[in-house]
């Protein structure tokens, strides 16, 4: 082979790389219910979220679909934040779609509150970022909101759940939807070298974070130290693979799901601020399932963030054996108690009548 037929064939690969971003938004616009729709891409300035941006609004005719930008100012970087805002709204007048902007104060949102329900700062800022583009996609009549979650993102995501500790659930890693359908993820098939490629072959700008460096964050050790070398000793397609498992996990998991849903119906009823939970059958009940309820029974109450595996398995445990008049606290300040007509799980200041040292 002469060096032009080497040429030529390195020129139809990078050529496959650069539209490898806008054949996977093609994919998804139907999967995801974006045809016809008013999308708001969530855009932060960074390289992932222009790209989402720029790629979109040029399906957007072929697919009948039009494109807004959202732009959350978390005020975090000073000046640079400012200029983040800034060049999305330049980006939104060179495409020539809407923009909208919110400002909000993820300091503030942790302010006043004890160490056990202050969020931390990066919760605080997701917390308040989604609610803002909420109230831009209302604003602006946008349907679905798309932020640009990659597969590296994805990769990252269960890696860390991995590594910390995390169940099977965890490893279906960032949905590609909502729940309500109303947020989507339609770059999640697409690597971060795809979207690199996208960038310069259309010579879109983007803004650098900082903080996308700082190794005190475990994410940018992963992404920086460990991913590559993984990658490049053991797999080359191990983004994808990741991906695949995660998308074959979050199916299961939705499987099953339904099958949690049927059974909380059955066991689960609400007795003013208690939560009632049926008695019956809790020895006879598949591991999976009973751990998945007692999870559900948990967050109903407002224990989320506090329960780990061990407190299922006391509460498990509890639910099969414990006779009337016993009772166990919980997390978030929850009590679980046995009476005459089963279960009944709710604030332990409200657990009167409850058998004294009766605690498990």
């Amino acid at each position: 082979m002469d060096e032009r037929q080497h040429t030529g064939r390195d020129a139809a690969r990078h050529r496959q790389v650069e539209r490898a971003v806008l054949r996977a938004l093609r994919r998804a616009v139907g999967p995801l219910s974006l045809r016809g729709r008013r999308v708001l891409v969530a855009v932060s300035g960074g390289i992932d979220s222009v790209v989402l941006a720029h790629a979109l609004h040029e399906i957007s005719g072929p697919d009948r679909l039009e494109v807004c930008l959202g732009h959350v100012n978390h005020g975090l970087r000073g000046a640079a934040s400012d200029a983040d805002q800034a060049a999305v709204e330049t980006l939104a007048v060179t495409l020539g779609v809407p923009c909208e902007v919110r400002r909000v104060d993820p300091h503030a949102r942790r302010a006043g509150r004890g160490s056990r329900e202050r969020p931390t700062l990066q919760e605080a800022a997701r917390e308040l970022r989604y609610a803002a583009l909420h109230e831009i996609a209302t604003a602006l009549r946008a349907e679905r909101i798309a932020t640009a979650h990659n597969a590296d993102d994805q990769a990252e995501t269960v890696l860390l759940r991995l590594l910390r500790g995390t169940g099977p659930d965890g490893l279906g890693g960032i949905p590609e939807r909502s729940p309500d359908g109303r947020i989507v993820r339609p770059l999640l098939r697409s690597s971060r070298a795809e979207i690199e490629a996208h960038a310069t072959a259309y010579g879109l700008r983007w803004r650098e974070d900082g903080s996308n460096a700082n190794a005190d964050y475990a994410r940018n050790r992963l992404r920086h130290r460990w991913l590559p070398g993984l990658t490049a000793d053991f797999n080359p397609r191990l983004l994808r693979s990741i991906a695949d498992l995660a998308e074959a996990q979050r199916r299961d998991a939705e499987w099953i799901a339904d099958r949690v849903a049927l059974e909380e119906a059955a066991r689960f009823s609400l007795e003013g601020e208690w939560l009632r939970i049926e008695a019956k059958d809790w020895g006879a009940t598949p591991e999976a399932l009973a751990r998945r309820l007692a999870r559900r029974a948990l967050r109903r109450c407002g224990a989320g963030r506090d329960v780990s595996r061990v407190h299922l398995e006391r509460m498990l445990a509890f639910l099969r054996d414990a006779p009337p008049g016993r009772r166990l606290e919980l997390p978030a300040g929850l009590v679980l108690v046995r009476d005459r007509q089963g279960f009944r799980m709710g604030p332990l200041r409200g657990a009167s009548g409850v058998v004294p040292g009766g605690a498990c």
